[in-house]
């Protein structure tokens, strides 16, 4: 086992238990996770730790969301959400990380804004606007290969949808189990991100991952509909401010 020191190891399992939290249906807390971990690991290497820890995340929540998946939406959002990884693949070499966090949290506060603003028009499903979808998914595929951040443009996709809460917490899952799994050989032979050494820390983390998905489960049944909409919204707002200050 690598050694971490005991404090370190507090933030990164804090981090772990907000993964497992955000991965039970409380979207738009997971900005926490990649800035605790970036915080003990450095930005780069921490996407080589948080992957496995999510696909072991998204593998419970297959299991427990699996019959609330919406396939027909899923598979509409996915080609896109892989053209951007492709794209996050090479940009993810050269492109300034700081440029590219203030870029994606500009965007995704515009975007939480435009989603205010289609609330107050019920009737209207953006989900269905190919240029909508399209967008969100690439941007979604470039942000999660590069920072693990897609959460915040699939809650978007997903919200625009208004399907019901368990259905967009069965259809994300899905969404991010396959698309982890996609992501995980470009972290292990093109960014080396993952490796024996990372895989040992996750060891550490994984407990603190599961007591996370546990107690959202519990959250998230407290969530009305309505309120629910609200709260993805509103985390998902907090967290491009945190981006674009940090």
């Amino acid at each position: 086992m690598p050694e971490i020191a005991i404090f370190d190891l507090l933030i990164a399992g804090a981090g772990a238990f907000v993964l497992g939290v955000s991965k039970s249906g409380v979207k738009g807390i997971f900005i926490l996770t990649v800035t605790l971990m970036a915080i003990v690991f450095g930005s780069k290497a921490s996407t080589g730790i948080i992957i496995p820890l999510l696909i072991f995340a998204d593998i419970i929540a297959v299991i427990y969301y699996n019959r609330h998946a919406q396939w027909s939406l899923l598979f509409k959002f996915l080609p896109w959400m892989i053209l951007g990884v492709l794209i996050g693949v090479y940009l993810g070499k050269d492109i300034p990380e700081e440029l590219f966090k203030k870029i994606m949290a500009v965007i995704i506060i515009f975007s939480v804004f435009m989603m205010f603003f289609w609330e107050r028009r019920p009737n209207l499903k953006l989900s269905n606007n190919v240029f909508f979808s399209s967008s969100m998914g690439v941007m979604a595929g470039i942000t999660t290969m590069i920072g693990n951040l897609a959460g915040a443009f699939s809650n978007i996709f997903f919200l625009s949808s208004r399907i019901p809460k368990n259905e967009f917490i069965g259809t994300s899952a899905w969404l991010f189990f396959i698309i982890n799994l996609i992501k995980l050989p470009f972290h292990i032979f093109v960014w080396e991100t993952v490796n024996v050494q990372s895989v040992m820390y996750d060891l550490y983390l994984i407990p603190f991952v599961v007591v996370g998905f546990i107690g959202g489960i519990r959250l998230v049944k407290l969530f009305k509909e309505s309120f629910f909409r609200k709260f993805i919204l509103f985390a998902t707002a907090l967290g491009a401010v945190l981006l674009l200050i940090s």
